[in-house]
């Protein structure tokens, strides 16, 4: 039985716009790294970022762009019967190269059953002259366009805990810059860290609902191995909210997110061998489905509270 779903689903909104099962294609690029990491800005990344920058399930990236699109493409068009397909640039800061060598992994994308392009990268990291050619390879070809941005949480205090290495002010500023480039843009949030509290969950949505944000990301708290955030939680510095509180943030986030939002996905995972905390040892799709039911139940819909 499929649970109705009390937010604006992201499998909604791509079947709605392409007509068809639509899923993603990861793509890992080959000596990528990023500006928090190899010194511009800082060292050693984000607190809560591992060595596979944010990716754990790719073709190697020995392989060329089209040649993981083309692998990645025939394993999923058959086990899920996907027809067309997200090129998804996954791990690290993707814009952060040459924009030369930017544009050609763009057009390495070119293949008949592409519908759209997903670029993750950083709020401080990507310039105007790839949002230019970004605009024009998608007029050109008809495939859209997505930048999807780590954030992870408006409070700049946190950021700095975070060691982000970028402000909210940078945020604003990509933002306003994608909305000119006719752009579309993802946003990456962390629900459930340790320094948050119900303040910040709601100031995130509105800035989100403000700024004029396309698609969301939910991010539940994971603590990979190796990573700063693994040494504060086994030296005790910080504590992992109750699971509780975590499904009542995401509603409560949901309540102030504007309806015409879409909402990619209501929180991530990390494979068990990487991490030493996920979701509170539970299944993802546990999760996932008592927050649909909890919403329902009580007869709550994304963006009542706006």
């Amino acid at each position: 039985m499929t649970i109705q779903k009390p937010y604006y689903a992201y499998s909604e909104y791509m079947k709605n716009k392409y007509g068809a099962k639509v899923y993603k294609l990861p793509i890992k690029l080959n000596n990528i790294t990023c500006p928090n990491r190899d010194g511009k800005l800082g060292y050693g990344g984000c607190i809560f970022c591992g060595e596979s920058g944010g990716s754990f399930e790719n073709v190697s990236s020995i392989k060329s762009v089209k040649e993981q699109l083309e692998i990645n493409r025939e394993y999923i068009s058959k086990r899920y019967n996907a027809e067309k397909f997200v090129a998804y640039f996954q791990n690290y800061t993707n814009t952060y190269m040459p924009d030369e060598i930017f544009e050609d992994y763009i057009n390495q994308c070119k293949l008949d059953d592409i519908v759209a392009i997903s670029i993750s990268t950083r709020p401080d990291s990507i310039n105007d002259s790839k949002l230019k050619f970004l605009e024009e390879f998608q007029a050109q070809t008809g495939i859209d366009i997505i930048v999807e941005l780590g954030l992870q949480t408006v409070n700049y205090q946190m950021l700095k805990k975070l060691n982000r290495g970028h402000g909210l002010s940078e945020f604003i500023d990509i933002m306003l810059r994608l909305k000119k480039f006719n752009l579309r843009s993802c946003v990456h949030i962390i629900i459930g860290l340790p320094w948050e509290n119900d303040l910040d969950i709601l100031e995130t949505a509105k800035i989100l609902n403000v700024l004029g944000v396309d698609e969301v990301k939910l991010h539940s708290l994971y603590i990979v191995k190796h990573t700063k955030l693994a040494k504060m939680y086994e030296n005790n510095e910080i504590k992992i909210i109750p699971y509780e509180d975590f499904v009542r943030r995401v509603i409560l986030f949901l309540r102030h997110l504007d309806k015409d939002i879409v909402v990619q996905r209501l929180l991530g995972r990390v494979p068990e061998e990487d991490s030493i905390f996920c979701n509170w040892g539970m299944s993802w799709r546990k999760i996932h489905d008592e927050i649909i039911t909890t919403m329902n139940y009580n007869n709550i819909v994304q963006g009542d509270k706006k």
